[in-house]
């Protein structure tokens, strides 16, 4: 099969978080559905191995940033690529607690909040399926695709987010080098960069997921 071909199915990009014992979790998320418009119910998927994944089937509440175009690279590697069990993503983050829930209205859209209603077993992922209970506009900016994150900010897929495709073979010019991100997956290329990597300042960070250079391999 040419796994490649899914990437035509339409996606988001949004924040979703919930609260345990006062400890504030959240991730990435790249999956909302709504599912129902009379007293709306929506379904999102989580990897069983996401620490949110493990606090939301405690906790059944959480709310739901969508996140726009204007959103800073940064704010999505804080909560793409590392986990809230051993850090604070919040600690930067614009937030507010609403319901008891840290809603992020850092360069969000809109936010939704509820409560879990059922959780479907799917494999390597859950469904959650969610009863809406309140939603606001916060902005008129257009929300971010997942298509405009690949295309437009040069992102990858987190090896745990439901449209995650292993890279099989990369290109290698034997002339130029290439260096990878540990972390996220991003490619440095020497042939594309005005400067080389070996060059760069020691206090550059990954475009990405904002880690240092000392989480890069080369290729």
């Amino acid at each position: 099969m040419n796994l490649q071909a899914l990437n035509n199915i339409s996606y988001g990009m949004y924040i979703i978080t919930t609260e345990d014992n006062n400890k504030n979790i959240g991730c990435i998320i790249n999956t909302v559905t709504q599912i129902t418009s009379e007293k709306p119910i929506i379904s999102i998927s989580l990897n069983k191995e996401n620490y949110t994944n493990e606090i939301l089937k405690k906790t059944k509440k959480c709310s739901i940033s969508i996140l726009s175009e204007k959103t800073n690279k940064e704010l999505i590697g804080r909560f793409g690529y590392f986990s809230s069990k051993n850090t604070d993503k919040f600690k930067d983050t614009i937030y507010e607690k609403i319901d008891n829930l840290p809603v992020v209205k850092e360069s969000s859209c809109a936010y939704i909040i509820g409560d879990v209603i059922d959780i479907i077993n799917v494999e390597t992922h859950d469904i959650f399926l969610i009863r809406v209970k309140k939603v606001e506009q916060l902005t008129n900016d257009t929300p971010m695709t997942y298509k405009y994150y690949h295309e437009v900010l040069k992102g990858k897929s987190p090896s745990k987010a439901p449209t995650y495709i292993k890279e099989e073979n990369i290109n290698l010019n034997k002339e130029e080098n290439k260096y990878k991100c540990t972390v996220c997956g991003y490619i440095y290329d020497d042939a594309k960069e005005k400067i080389k990597f070996e060059d760069l300042k020691d206090d550059w960070k990954c475009p990405i997921c904002g880690v240092g250079k000392d989480k890069f391999i080369k290729l």
